[in-house]
């Protein structure tokens, strides 16, 4: 019965790792803590699965486990560590990686809980409704949220938001 229940957590986790381990990236911008942000959001899921495996929004438990634990993350690091404006040097050739460059450097610099809200809305293609469940907040809030979000991301790309929708 554990090796069944042990089975059906590996298969759940090779279905959803690589997913979640981009959405994580997108949430924080860094490899490494989009890494250790899905192993947490996994290892709760673990310690959970008997309880939870038969949630019909198994999917949603997860997210809603590697947000909180990104917004976590981040009001314990904006404590100790002091925040670059600057972005890594990535590799990428053409107009559309420069794009998405421009795009992630800004974003980084949205509230995390707006951040949150814009890579589901927008990178993932969630619904309000899905992003609400997701983040455990209501959709008015969500609404909201992506509102502001939006400006905040306007108010970083100045000038630049023409440029990328130009492009």
């Amino acid at each position: 019965m554990r090796e069944a229940r042990e089975r059906e957590f590996d298969e759940f986790v090779l279905a959803r790792q690589q997913r979640l381990l981009r959405t994580a990236y997108l949430l924080c911008g860094d490899w490494h803590l989009a890494e250790d942000l899905t192993q947490n959001a996994l290892a709760k899921v673990y310690v959970g699965w008997n309880r939870i495996q038969h949630l019909e929004q198994v999917d949603a438990y997860v997210h809603r486990m590697l947000f909180r634990s990104y917004i976590d993350t981040y009001r314990r690091r904006r404590k100790r560590e002091i925040l670059s404006a600057a972005v890594p040097d990535v590799a990428g050739t053409g107009i559309a990686s420069d794009v998405r460059l421009t795009l992630m450097a800004a974003l980084a610099q949205v509230t995390p809980r707006y951040r949150a809200v814009l890579v589901l809305r927008y990178w993932e293609d969630r619904s309000v409704g899905e992003t609400a469940d997701a983040l455990g907040l209501s959709q008015g809030s969500v609404k909201s949220h992506t509102h502001r979000g939006l400006q905040q991301l306007r108010s970083v790309l100045g000038d630049q938001a023409l440029d990328l929708i130009r492009s």
